[in-house]
């Protein structure tokens, strides 16, 4: 198979690449990225001498690009990861998530369904979004798959948007699609714009850390790992038309979460008293329309396709402790300017 993974050179999808190329290793993957300010080819060391990987630079918003890709690669199926994703970027310039998240979207959809006309039923299309789509929850409950959309930042509308594409193409033109909403990853090669990465970054530079708000806003966390697990099982097994929530079933508070990895760090670190990492908590102006609680039902991909997460909160969030500490000349050159100014103009 000819497999063409969006967004692979990002977070997620290099992790995705890394594990399919490892499971699947009679595969051709065919990385299909942009190579915006997070995504980063350094995480791609691993597979530049696999036989099987190929990158192709392209922009989603360029059809031409994609029908490029599709041709030259011969194109069996699609794991679309591309996206912008970062709430607090989508406040501040939501242009590039329409343009990207939505048209980007379409686009992909629109070529694949060119490329495959011959037998549409034959090629799979895996959507990734968010449980964000979903709003935000009260003190209790959680998302199931048929939980109503109602987005709250520019980032989950477009999500939304993308997801609505994807549903449409499935049932008016019989594309072979599934679509999966995720949790809050973590792990290894996360921009460190995200909560853990910029947490662990700011302690090792005795940076404030900025928490939004009274800090109190629940999220669930799932390791990366886990998600590309379940990632192949739904491509593999997942039911053409349906939608699967993965989650960790691991929720936590910022605050909760920000103190316990600055204990793990004052322990690695050999830090304490007024050195301590906690004492860089800075509360600061919570986000524009900043959603209370997210938690999602993973029921359904639990039953259906026997899956479960592997790691434990604390199993998932030593090896990613462990991966920043061992590499901060990573960390040090996607921190570049453009990184620093932003920070800057967000936190202070």
């Amino acid at each position: 198979m000819n497999l063409l993974i969006t967004g692979g050179a990002g977070f997620i999808g290099a992790n995705l690449v890394l594990h399919w190329l490892r499971n699947h290793p009679d595969d051709v993957v065919i990385n299909f990225d942009a190579l915006t300010y997070a995504g980063n080819l350094e995480n791609l060391q691993e597979a530049k001498t696999h036989p099987n990987y190929r990158f192709v630079l392209g922009d989603l918003r360029k059809p031409h690009e994609i029908s490029k890709a599709f041709s030259v690669h011969n194109v069996d199926a699609v794991i679309h990861l591309a996206a912008e994703s970062h709430v607090d970027r989508s406040i501040l310039g939501p242009v590039d998530f329409i343009q990207t998240n939505i048209t980007g979207t379409f686009n992909l959809l629109e070529t694949a369904r060119k490329f495959w006309s011959a037998d549409l039923s034959a090629h799979r299309f895996l959507h990734v979004s968010t449980d964000e789509v979903y709003g935000s929850l009260g003190s209790a409950g959680k998302f199931t798959e048929s939980t109503a959309y109602a987005p709250n930042s520019p980032y989950s509308a477009s999500k939304a948007a993308s997801d609505h594409l994807v549903r449409a193409w499935c049932h008016t033109y019989k594309m072979n699609v599934v679509t999966t909403n995720c949790s809050n990853n973590y792990g290894p090669f996360q921009f460190p714009e995200k909560l853990l990465p910029l947490l662990i970054h700011n302690c090792l530079q005795n940076l404030p850390i900025p928490v939004y708000g009274d800090g109190e806003n629940i999220r669930d966390w799932l390791f990366v790992e886990d998600h590309c697990e379940a990632l192949d099982r739904v491509f593999q097994a997942g039911e053409s038309g349906e939608v699967y929530n993965i989650g960790g079933t691991n929720e936590w508070s910022n605050i909760d979460i920000v103190r316990l990895v600055c204990k793990k760090l004052d322990k690695e670190l050999d830090r304490s008293g007024d050195n301590s990492c906690e004492k860089l908590i800075n509360f600061v102006k919570d986000r524009p329309g900043h959603d209370r609680r997210y938690a999602v039902e993973t029921e359904k991909i639990e039953k259906a396709l026997k899956w479960s997460p592997r790691y434990s909160f604390e199993q998932g969030l030593s090896k990613t402790i462990s991966w920043y500490l061992d590499h901060q000349d990573w960390v040090k050159n996607i921190t570049s300017g453009a990184y620093q100014d932003y920070y800057e103009r967000q936190y202070g």
